[in-house]
């Protein structure tokens, strides 16, 4: 493992342990529910512009 690895590894480990204790249940709750919100929002939009290239090329 090169230094540059251990340096990276190092750093996001200590940013993860430094935020850790300053979440709370509800900020991790409602990141969950956003980031499901935006999952679904995204498949249907993909969806609609599937439908929508389709009839337009036919």
């Amino acid at each position: 493992m090169n230094h540059t690895n251990l340096t990276l590894r190092g750093t996001a480990g200590g940013t993860f342990l430094s935020v850790l204790p300053n979440l709370s249940s509800e900020d991790v709750f409602k990141t969950v529910i956003l980031a499901a919100i935006g999952a679904i929002v995204s498949f249907l939009l993909s969806l609609v512009l599937k439908l929508f290239i389709k009839k337009s090329d036919s």
